[in-house]
């Protein structure tokens, strides 16, 4: 039994409940976490050191954990549309949304910030493709096609943030 179903057969839904109440919320969560934080880090680490941009990339992916978190809990408590709880939805996508935001601030532990740009910049693109492979897998979104949108989407974020670095 492939590990998906072993869990929502454990969790007691079908495959569509499953993704609606769990997949879903972690997919907003990871795209968000890992698009949105992009362009601070990047301009904190252009403008000031590896040391800002991996506080500035914790604080943003914690903040935008909490408020993405609250979004999804309080948008439904879940019986408007059937997506479950809203409490776990909550909790499911800010959790996904601070892994996705503080991955790529992980790699400005290194002090020298060419360095660690450069894993960073490797760790994004881990992640666009993780996105695009879980929206193939449940989304049944066509690879290619997932992998254009979350990285055209990724650029021209990480671009705004290196834009204004330079600024």
């Amino acid at each position: 039994m492939r590990t998906g179903q072993a869990l929502h057969a454990r969790l007691g839904i079908d495959e569509r409940s499953f993704v609606l109440r769990y997949v879903q919320p972690a997919m907003v969560g990871l795209i968000d976490g890992t698009v949105s934080t992009l362009a601070p880090i990047f301009a904190s680490a252009y403008l000031a050191g590896s040391r800002e941009a991996l506080l500035v990339g914790l604080a943003t992916a914690l903040g935008a954990g909490i408020s993405m978190g609250l979004s999804e809990g309080l948008s439904d408590p879940g019986t408007v549309t059937g997506r479950g709880r809203g409490r776990v939805r909550g909790t499911v996508t800010g959790v996904a949304t601070f892994i996705g935001g503080s991955l790529h601030a992980l790699p400005f532990l290194i002090p020298n910030v060419q360095h660690a740009l450069a894993v960073a910049y490797v760790v994004v693109s881990i992640e666009l493709v993780t996105i695009a492979l879980i929206r193939k897998r449940f989304m049944r979104v066509p690879l290619g096609v997932s992998l254009l949108q979350v990285t055209l989407g990724g650029a021209l974020v990480a671009g705004v943030g290196i834009a204004l670095g330079h600024a």
